[in-house]
């Protein structure tokens, strides 16, 4: 096959030795299959801001510590150091992102290096050694839907453990491998001292909810995320902690309701993002 152009200055540096070939295009980033030192893994290349599908949105934007007050200026310009700017950081957040969650234990691609806009990446796979399958295209019965919904709470528990919210956290950026569920897509990651932080904290737990209720209605009532919140407000939250999904004085089915559209609105942009259309 024709080497992309951005993978050529990897190879030319002994990164990668060889493209096998392209596992997904989408409008943010294009995926390969490429060897390193004679493993299969993945190379993510990111697309340029005006070709990108995703907007970076203030809700994730605010949440960003930029490092100096002329790059924090230049990124609110419109002039072309701005925009290369914007696109650092934007890939920047990611390839942090996955480097502090993976040395702290929470189960995401290992990151394997980074060079000019190209994430290296372990390649996710499924008990045959094929490339994982997204949550939402695997079928799930009541028992395994329960099951995978508390593995996901406790993941998002360890990724707040770590000072990060997700902040996209759905069945479409999250991997059934053969060893358990593997979560991706981390661009739009911010910090859990962010002003709107909880709220992108709950968005994700709801967004969980919503697409596990659909196997098991009763995971619909769960209102983990005030609860989690509480604990993490008060210090007392750990990677262990026990929880119950209940928290006084509030409805999980109102919660639902209140942030459907923005659920709706993000599973739209994503299909959109995979090249389907309704």
């Amino acid at each position: 096959m024709k080497i992309p152009k951005r993978l050529k200055p990897l190879i030319d540096a002994h990164m990668i030795e060889d493209v096998i070939g392209q596992l997904q295009s989408g409008k943010e980033a294009e995926v390969y299959v490429v060897r390193v030192e004679g493993v299969l893994c993945c190379a993510k290349i990111y697309k340029e801001e005006n070709n990108r599908s995703f907007k970076q949105k203030v809700q994730y934007t605010e949440g960003r510590k930029v490092r100096g007050s002329r790059r924090a200026r230049a990124m609110e310009s419109s002039s072309k150091y701005g925009r290369q700017e914007r696109e650092a950081e934007w890939q920047n957040t990611e390839v942090d992102a996955l480097y502090h969650l993976d040395s702290v234990g929470v189960k995401v691609p290992k990151p394997l290096g980074y060079h000019e806009g190209v994430l290296l990446l372990e390649m996710v796979t499924d008990a045959e050694g094929n490339p994982a399958p997204r949550l939402n295209d695997v079928d799930l019965t009541p028992e395994l839907a329960r099951e995978h919904h508390l593995t996901l709470i406790r993941e998002a528990v360890k990724i707040l453990c770590a000072g990060l919210i997700h902040g996209d956290l759905s069945e479409f950026n999250v991997l059934v491998s053969g060893k358990g569920l593997v979560i991706i897509d981390l661009p739009q990651a911010i910090q859990a001292t962010a002003n709107n932080a909880f709220g992108l904290f709950e968005r994700d737990l709801v967004q969980l909810a919503a697409y596990f209720g659909r196997f098991a209605p009763e995971i619909v009532e769960t209102n983990y995320a005030k609860e989690i919140w509480k604990y993490y407000e008060n210090g007392k939250l750990k990677p262990d902690t026990v929880l119950t999904g209940k928290f006084e004085g509030s409805s999980r089915k109102a919660d639902v309701r209140a942030v459907m559209s923005e659920i709706e609105d993000a599973r739209e942009d994503e299909m959109e993002r995979r090249g389907f259309r309704k």
